[in-house]
């Protein structure tokens, strides 16, 4: 499958019972799932990317949104994971704890995708009722459909 055959988010890269103490904690089980599915090659390496990006500028998004990203050489293919956490984790944001956090995976060279991801899911987060929609949802598959049936990347 080519990259641009690869949806960008699937079922199995939803965790719709995230459990994580911090940030660091969340951007590992989330990191997890994109390594076992073959997405990122090296998990400490993409993490360590991850962190970098989280260090020079928290994530946290108004509407209880944590987004942390990287572009890293450990990734195969443009992805995006999703957790939803009960008890929230902090991110910086605006207004508490993010109880939606969605981890951005890009090739190092994927900058113009990088940013239409970024762009994409801002758009989508903005609105109340997608957000509400998503903490809703009965299961991965949902989430993923959603997801993938709101973001609009152009």
């Amino acid at each position: 499958m080519s990259d641009s055959e690869t949806p960008l988010i699937t079922a199995d890269l939803v965790d719709t019972g995230l459990d994580a103490a911090d940030r660091d904690e969340a951007m590992r089980r989330l990191g997890e799932l994109l390594y076992v599915t073959g997405r990122v090659t090296d998990l400490e390496g993409f993490l360590s990317d991850v962190r970098e990006r989280e260090e020079r500028m928290p994530t946290g998004m108004p509407g209880h949104v944590g987004l942390p990203h990287a572009r890293s050489a450990h990734v195969t293919v443009p992805s995006l994971a999703v957790g939803v956490c009960a008890d929230g984790v902090d991110f910086a944001g605006p207004d508490g704890p993010a109880r939606l956090i969605f981890l951005i995976a890009a090739p190092a060279s994927g900058g113009e995708e990088h940013m239409r991801i970024i762009a994409g899911l801002a758009r989508m987060l903005k609105h109340a009722d997608v957000r509400a929609t998503l903490l809703a949802a009965p299961d991965a598959r949902a989430i993923a459909d959603s997801v993938a049936g709101e973001l609009v990347m152009s």
